[in-house]
């Protein structure tokens, strides 16, 4: 069974889009794997193949520009050490634990922490999987500061005709964004005939997205609004909506937007799919740093080079809880995991995440290889982790005050 999508906090299988000839007989060569489902490659296939997802498939490039965001380094943060339940970490423990291949904290837009593990390194890039899901509902905020979009209220069927007639009709921008439409969707991993096993298998007719085709043929279940259910190929029609939006691809209005103006400092890659449509939901890759400069770019209020790019109010929203997810302290925003203390997250299988706390100014970005795509325990261990540096840099400013 071949399995395509993304994933942020569920279990998710990933199967890549089947990449040419050549490629595969590079990889193979390079000691990279060359099933297309993630979830049969080896642990070592992982931790090699991460760091070049591009190797593997073909991308489209997020163009940094020339100039980058100053990130200086700030005075060391000191972790010292923190448990749980009788479990004791320090951060190097923390790290081998999650199988981090990177960790960076910034605060206050200074660097206070930063390590690297399993072979990688600041100049290297690392896949998101469904972190990009975060990044991807942040360029819906731009078209619609842009113009692109009128309103979060309006019809999703007034940007995508094609989905007229299809459960889609009737549902808004806001209800997609926050995973509400009421469209029936089976995202159950180990059934061949899920709609998740069977959307990403659609192959391109004359050049048409694949996830559309498959999208427009799913019927209503609830009504909009009403019902929230974790739905991968929402995310992907997040991506069609702003592509038909702008008619700019997905990675060239990211760029234009956020990489160049707010200065990432390395160009990133996006998988296409089979019609050579970037994934709206999975598959960036990109530096740690710039991961976090992504987060810093929130902290600031969505603002690059001075200019507003998404409005004022949007990471205030995106940020809130929209959606009740049934786990107390935590929902779902607009593409982003909320916490009922006003800091969210994006979040990918394997253990990537971008934890962003507004009031703080505080952003936690991490790369990883967990030992398997989802792990409950290794989720509440990072979000120990994260009230734990929270509490550090609450004592750091008490201190400070005195």
């Amino acid at each position: 069974m071949r399995i395509l999508g993304l994933l942020a906090g569920a279990a998710m299988l990933l199967a890549l889009p089947a990449c040419d000839a050549v490629k595969r007989v590079a990889a193979d060569a390079a000691g990279l794997p060359t099933d297309e489902n993630v979830l049969f490659w080896t642990q070592d296939q992982r931790d090699n193949a991460f760091r070049q997802m591009d190797s593997l498939t073909t991308t489209r490039t997020i163009s940094a520009g020339e100039n980058t965001y100053d990130l200086a380094q700030g005075a060391p943060l000191d972790l010292g050490t923190w448990s749980s339940e009788g479990h004791e970490w320090t951060l190097g423990k923390y790290m081998a634990d999650q199988r981090n291949a990177g960790l960076i904290i910034l605060y206050d837009g200074k660097i206070r922490s930063e390590a690297y593990e399993l072979d990688y390194a600041a100049d290297g890039r690392w896949t998101s999987f469904s972190v990009a899901k975060s990044l991807v509902s942040t360029l819906v905020g731009a078209a619609v500061q842009d113009g692109y979009i009128k309103s979060l209220d309006d019809l999703l069927t007034d940007y995508i005709p094609e989905l007229s007639g299809s459960g889609y009709d009737g549902v808004t921008v806001r209800q997609l964004l926050t995973m509400t439409s009421g469209v029936k969707w089976n995202e159950d991993y180990a059934d061949e005939n899920s709609d998740v096993a069977k959307f990403n298998t659609t192959k391109s007719k004359n050049g048409d997205n694949p996830i559309l085709t498959y999208m427009a043929t799913l019927e209503r279940e609830a009504e909009p609004g009403t019902r929230w259910q974790y739905n991968t190929g929402e995310t992907n029609l997040i991506g069609v909506l702003v592509a038909k939006a702008t008619g700019k691809t997905l990675s060239d209005y990211l760029s234009e937007k956020v990489w160049q103006p707010f200065g990432m400092q390395m160009d990133a890659e996006w998988i296409l799919n089979d019609g050579g449509f970037e994934i709206g939901g999975c598959c960036i890759s990109a530096a740690l740093r710039d991961y976090a400069l992504f987060g810093q770019f929130v902290v600031e209020g969505g603002k690059a080079n001075g200019q507003q790019v998404v409005p004022e109010d949007w990471f205030a929203n995106a940020g809130t809880k929209q959606a009740d997810i049934g786990l107390p302290g935590k929902g779902y925003g607009y593409q982003w995991w909320t916490y009922d203390d006003g800091s969210f997250a994006a979040q990918g299988i394997f253990g990537q995440g971008i934890f962003v706390d507004p009031a703080r100014r505080l952003v936690i970005a991490t790369n990883g290889n967990w030992p398997e795509a989802t792990n409950d325990r290794l989720k509440e261990e990072r979000d120990i982790f994260y009230r734990h540096v929270q509490s550090v840099i609450d004592a750091e400013n008490a201190i400070t005050s005195e």
